[in-house]
């Protein structure tokens, strides 16, 4: 008696499954063909907000979190990771000395003596009379 409920609902099912495969190929047969459209117009709209070039406004708190970010990554000893958020806080904030100075440090700390010493002079010309401006200045000379 089970067995043969079991089979009456695989039947019911596979009478259903089938319904559905002939009325999509039905449809098939009844919509026209459409003529492919040229590969540049099949291409969807750009989704990746990482693959759009980023718009830089005024934004000093963006500017401050990347500066933080980038503390973080120059503990880690990845001054590559930090150089990159610095810059970035740069071009959140023009005016943010701190980041300039930070991205000095972590520029002379990965190698790199002439984006050093460009991000030293932008520090000293943003903030000439801050307290570690004589100590900059002496890194600055010591830079080739």
């Amino acid at each position: 008696m089970r067995q043969n409920l079991y089979m009456a609902r695989l039947l019911i099912l596979a009478a259903l499954a089938g319904g559905l495969w002939a009325q999509e190929k039905k449809q098939d047969a009844v919509l026209p063909k459409q003529d492919p459209k040229p590969a540049e117009e099949q291409l969807p709209p750009e989704e990746d907000a990482g693959a759009k070039k980023q718009e830089y406004t005024f934004n000093p708190v963006r500017s401050k979190r990347d500066v933080q970010v980038g503390d973080f990554y120059l503990k880690k000893g990845d001054f590559k990771a930090a150089v990159a958020r610095y810059k970035e806080a740069t071009l959140w904030n023009e005016g943010n000395a701190e980041a300039f100075l930070r991205l000095g440090e972590a520029e002379e700390k990965r190698g790199a003596p002439k984006a050093a010493k460009a991000a030293y002079q932008k520090y000293l010309e943003l903030a000439p009379e801050a307290k570690n401006a004589p100590e900059v200045k002496k890194r600055l000379e010591k830079l080739p």
